[in-house]
């Protein structure tokens, strides 16, 4: 079974091809990890998944979404970030983290309180608000807060911010660093004729909206351990008509595989346009893996598959296909944990909860045969 067979990028050798992917959890005290965050990563790692990634992490204080974002902005935020990872390798997972910066959609409402922009009932609830940044002057969407534009300074600035959060990351020992470059928020943004209306070089045609992002991946880069692979996450379409498309993602990730990008993670949306509606997007099981197959074809670089992956078979038929590298799951392992070794009993690689962590299967093991014995099923 390929989705069981070991993956590796530069110095790092995955135990199988299943990712849990990055979701925030709008947990963090500012900027700070708490205990549910070590509980959070550690059961995914505990239930056999290859790579857990930590949320989408801050590389400033103004660059977070919300009052809730992880960040690593400053030293004393890596202490917190070392403990979720050494909990995720110490169950046989490799731990990967993704640097972003919010941009226009910084200062937002925890998703689960709204996900909009925030209100006067959340200021009286404690939400500290600030100023949005982003290439241009135009807001996410109606009612959504005026960016301010980022100046040449400004830019050098939040690249260098990347670079030092992503230091702070393999300080705190994890195994891979992702870029967000997904989802409306500021690398991404860069990249969207929908976000982007700047007049300099970093705005106008393709090569110069890829510009700013390419500068940040270069960096980052540049400043990371030989063997620590790079990944970026990618909104391959912004599924609008006039934005982001399939074929600029193709070239883009060219260019990053040029700089030494190990991986793009493709997802896709993420963007919104007043008047405008995500009219293009049809969700169902593994709708964005036909994005992730065209650029692992036409770029020529190892892709991720995300969206809706939910069975074994269906994960092992993407990789079968060549379609992907990995298979990331979100939501799915959200409901189960313990997913990845569930795929495994699926396809008779274990059979009696001998892979399991001894603590766990020496009394399911017991339970099963008791259940057998009783005629009752798994």
């Amino acid at each position: 079974m390929k989705l069981f067979e070991p993956a590796t990028f530069r110095g790092v050798e995955l135990r199988n091809r299943i990712v849990v992917s990055p979701m925030g959890m709008y947990s963090a005290e500012n900027g700070y990890v708490t205990p549910f965050h070590l509980v959070h990563y550690g059961q995914f790692a505990m239930g056999g998944a290859g790579l857990v990634y930590v949320e989408q992490t801050s590389v400033s204080r103004p660059g977070r979404i919300t009052n809730g974002d992880p960040g690593l902005w400053e030293d004393g935020q890596i202490e917190g970030m070392a403990a979720i990872a050494r909990g995720i390798k110490a169950h046989g997972a490799k731990a990967a983290i993704q640097i972003n910066h919010g941009g226009r959609k910084s200062g937002q409402q925890r998703a689960f309180r709204g996900n909009g922009p925030l209100t006067d009932r959340d200021r009286e609830m404690g939400e500290e608000s600030w100023q949005a940044r982003g290439p241009s002057d135009r807001p996410l969407g109606e009612g959504w807060p005026t960016p301010e534009p980022l100046t040449p300074d400004g830019l050098v600035g939040v690249r260098d911010a990347f670079v030092a959060a992503c230091r702070r990351a393999v300080l705190a020992g994890f195994d891979v660093i992702e870029l967000h470059m997904a989802h409306g928020y500021l690398l991404q943004s860069f990249l969207s004729p929908l976000a982007n209306f700047r007049t300099d070089d970093y705005g106008g045609g393709l090569e110069n909206r890829m510009r700013f992002p390419l500068e940040v991946a270069r960096a980052v880069r540049a400043a990371l351990p030989s063997a620590t692979p790079l990944f970026v996450r990618i909104s391959a379409t912004d599924w609008i008509d006039g934005g982001w498309e399939i074929e600029d993602s193709v070239i883009f990730a060219r260019e990053l595989k040029a700089l030494g990008v190990d991986l793009v993670d493709c997802s896709t949306g993420g963007n919104l346009v007043a008047g405008a509606t995500n009219s293009n997007l049809k969700r169902g099981p593994a709708y964005q893996a036909p994005f992730a197959a065209q650029v692992k074809r036409e770029a020529g670089i190892a892709t991720g598959a995300v969206g809706m992956i939910r069975t074994p078979d269906l994960a092992e038929k993407l990789l079968q296909d060549g379609d992907a590298d990995l298979i990331y799951l979100a939501r799915q392992m959200l409901y189960d944990p313990y997913w990845a070794r569930h795929a495994a009993e699926h396809f008779g690689l274990t059979g009696d909860f001998e892979d399991w962590p001894e603590q766990y299967g020496w009394w399911l093991a017991k339970w099963g045969g008791a259940l057998r014995a009783a005629g009752e099923t798994l």
